[in-house]
């Protein structure tokens, strides 16, 4: 049905009005002349460790169980002081960690190629203002772990243990993103967040790559 002049010149008469008032809303459900919030930005990943991010698998490693009892500081820890995780030793911090201590024989390394225990990273993943402390450690036969560590006034707590192979680390945000290869082939990405006492896991997920040796199609062909 074609709408009559005289509805279309009350229509157009009703909006002109409304302009003159403060303004007819437009299609996006915004009035003429109000301005558009601002889009927040996502934070992008940040590589941690970036010497030994070449050649790793892109995409976590083994997760945490979803519930467990709160971590509990390191026995004979170094202690924290007013500089914070910063200023602590971290072979004194791998020593006192029974899950690490097993690195401490290859030493420090500043260079992928060897085993050894990387230079610590300091990054604030509680969100608290304060860095944590973390440190990986590679070993001989290509598997890295990893673990953080915050302060609990003067001690030292892990809160976040993982290994697995070709690991590359990256911040996003206040998550951290790891990157490993599964012995299946597959690659595997597992997004770490503070929950108040731990690291958990937030998203886990794996990419299968195409097997090695298996037919491709001839050029100009389709499937």
């Amino acid at each position: 049905m074609t709408p009559s002049p005289r509805r279309s010149t009350a229509a157009l008469l009703l909006c002109a009005t409304a302009l003159a008032l403060g303004g007819c809303a437009s299609p996006d459900g915004l009035a003429t002349g109000e301005p558009v919030a601002p889009a927040s930005p996502q934070p992008l990943p940040e590589t941690l460790w970036p010497a030994w991010a070449e050649g790793s698998s892109p995409g976590t490693g083994v997760a945490t169980g979803t519930r467990q009892p709160a971590p509990s500081p390191l026995a004979n820890g170094p202690a924290v002081g007013a500089r914070g995780l910063g200023a602590v030793n971290e072979l004194d911090v791998v020593r006192a960690d029974k899950r690490m201590r097993q690195f401490l024989g290859t030493g420090k390394i500043n260079a992928p190629g060897r085993a050894g225990i990387r230079p610590p990273v300091l990054l604030d993943v509680t969100g608290d203002g304060k860095k944590e402390l973390l440190i990986a450690a590679d070993t001989e036969s290509g598997r890295t772990a990893l673990s953080v560590y915050a302060a609990e006034g003067t001690r030292i707590v892990p809160v976040l243990f993982t290994i697995g192979r070709g690991m590359a680390a990256e911040s996003l945000g206040r998550d951290l993103l790891i990157h490993t290869a599964a012995d299946d082939g597959s690659e595997q990405a597992v997004r770490y967040r503070w929950d108040g006492e731990r690291m958990t896991v937030v998203s886990d997920e794996r990419r299968y790559n195409k097997v090695p040796g298996a037919p491709t199609a001839p050029a100009g062909t389709s499937r």
